[in-house]
């Protein structure tokens, strides 16, 4: 999905990385965990004179931090490659230099690829011939809290037209309820992994129809492969596949079992995998959501380059911050707004 390279002088592909914070603007509850704070690693790849800006989000149940990223990044040697049109040679490198680490891989292929498109002087969806009219609406998460935080962040969230809220507790229906006193926008819901009975699933999936709920993701553990199946087959709506998928390989594990995936580029360790991950899921004619963590306005600019190709986008995690240091894609209206900035789009506050 590159174009051509122009030409441009060989030399040397300068890495630099620093660990941030980002600080959620509310407490973040899953069925799981909650949180306040997301560690993640910035890096900057320097070239030619442009600098391609890249970002490793590493909530901690995906088992990266400061100190693993810094281990990985440190022992990487970009200096060896000449310019960076040789991505899919650097990217092989990175990815088989460690095992894991997809988060911090994600961080180098964001920055190569925001580095090609300023030196194309093209956004990456122009590069890729992608249409931006055809990006969709983004998804507002909403997590688990009190009903009635819960019903005040969805007042807040007036402005988007559809809402992903977060489920898997003893009161789900309890939160759909109050949810739907406040607002009648379609809903999706992510279980997180949180029923394991798939009878009482697919009776609650029934009823979660009639409320407008348009899909549900990741409705039970990852090892519950058999009942998953039996799950999907069943139920009225999509399933879509998080947890139960990373990268590439996984996909084949994931049909027949989900309707659909969930790309997320901390997981797929970037865009050149996502790219790939979506033409294997249409060749499977399952749905495709691309998601995103809590990240700044670097990652999700990234991830939206590929929106106008996918089913769905969850593409909020920079909204939920209270510091980004970019600025990046805008959401008008609740729709994914991409800039003719070269690259991911994004520029350094």
């Amino acid at each position: 999905m590159h174009t051509k390279r122009p030409l441009h002088k060989t030399g040397s592909l300068q890495l630099r990385f620093k660990p941030f914070n980002l600080q959620l603007k509310n407490v973040f509850t899953l069925s799981n965990n909650s949180r306040d704070t997301t560690p993640i690693m910035l890096t900057e790849i320097e070239f030619d004179g442009h600098t391609g800006y890249g970002e490793a989000s590493m909530p901690p149940y995906l088992g990266e931090n400061h100190d693993s990223a810094n281990r990985f990044l440190s022992q990487l040697d970009l200096k060896q490659f000449h310019h960076p049109f040789q991505i899919e040679e650097i990217l092989n490198y990175v990815d088989g230099s460690l095992p894991g680490n997809t988060a911090a891989k994600a961080s180098i292929d964001i920055a190569l690829h925001d580095l090609i498109g300023k030196l194309n002087g093209l956004p990456c969806y122009e590069m890729w011939k992608l249409d931006p009219n055809d990006t969709p609406d983004t998804s507002f998460t909403i997590g688990i809290d009190t009903l009635d935080i819960i019903q005040e962040k969805v007042r807040q969230a007036d402005s988007f037209n559809q809402l992903k809220i977060k489920l898997g507790t003893p009161n789900d229906k309890e939160i759909i309820r109050a949810i739907r006193s406040v607002t009648q926008v379609p809903l999706s819901v992510d279980a997180n992994q949180g029923w394991t009975d798939k009878h009482e699933a697919l009776d609650l999936i029934y009823w979660l129809k009639e409320q407008g709920v348009i899909f549900i993701e990741q409705p039970m553990p990852i090892t519950m492969t058999e009942e998953m199946a039996w799950l999907t087959a069943h139920s009225p709506l999509p399933t879509i596949a998080d947890e139960s998928v990373q990268r590439l390989a996984d996909i084949k594990n994931t049909h027949q079992v989900y309707s659909g995936i969930n790309i997320k580029l901390m997981k797929s360790t970037g865009l050149c995998e996502a790219q790939k991950m979506i033409k294997q899921a249409k060749s499977m004619n399952m749905k495709i959501m691309l998601g995103c963590m809590t990240e700044t306005s670097c990652a999700i600019s990234a991830a939206a380059q590929l929106s106008p190709i996918v089913d769905w986008a969850d593409l909020d995690g920079n909204l939920l911050i209270s510091n980004d240091i970019f600025d990046g894609v805008k959401i008008e209206n609740g729709e994914i707004k991409l800039n003719k900035r070269p690259g991911i789009g994004v520029i350094p506050l």
